[in-house]
C-alpha cells in the first residue's frame, strides 16, 4: 500500500448520509489538517445535499482538550450558518467533565447520549421564534 495514501486514509473522517442527517463518527486524536478537512466536508455535504441535521459521535472519543471542543463548536456555528443542526452523541463522562473543567459550553451543540437519541432529537420539528432564530416545538 502507498505509504502516502496511507496517511490520507488514516487522517479522514467519513461523513455518512443517513437520510436527511450526517453522521460523523470520531475516533481518537483530531489533528489540525483533519479537523480542518472535516469542518470543509460537512460543510459542503450540507450544501451538496440540503441535509437538516449533523450527529458527531464522540463514544470512541476517551481524551478531550481545548482545540477538540473549539472545533465542535465552530462545526457546529458553521452547521447553523447553512441551516443545519448539531447534535453531539456518545460524550463520556470523562469528556464531560474535562469540557467543564475547561470552561468550553459549547454553543450551538445539542447532546444525546446515543445516536439513536441524536437522530431522534433532530426528528423533532423546528419553528422558527420571533426573534429570527428557531427553537424546538415542544410535542
Amino acid at each position: 500500500m502507498n505509504e502516502d495514501f496511507a496517511r490520507r486514509v488514516a487522517g479522514h473522517v467519513p461523513v455518512l448520509r443517513l437520510g436527511d442527517v450526517l453522521l460523523v463518527t470520531l475516533q481518537g486524536d483530531l489533528h489540525d489538517s483533519t479537523a480542518h478537512q472535516l469542518q470543509q466536508d460537512i460543510s459542503e455535504t450540507i450544501v451538496r445535499s440540503g441535509v437538516s441535521g449533523v450527529v458527531i459521535d464522540i463514544s470512541g472519543v476517551e481524551i478531550v482538550d481545548s482545540f477538540l471542543g473549539r472545533v465542535l463548536a465552530e462545526i457546529a456555528a458553521q452547521t447553523e450558518l447553512l441551516a443545519a443542526r448539531t447534535v453531539l452523541a456518545g460524550m463520556r463522562p470523562a469528556v464531560a467533565v474535562t469540557l467543564v473543567e475547561l470552561g468550553l459550553t459549547l454553543p450551538g451543540l445539542r447532546t444525546a447520549l446515543t445516536t439513536e437519541a441524536a437522530l431522534e432529537l433532530l426528528a423533532q420539528p423546528v419553528v422558527s421564534s420571533r426573534s429570527g432564530g428557531r427553537r424546538e416545538e415542544n410535542p
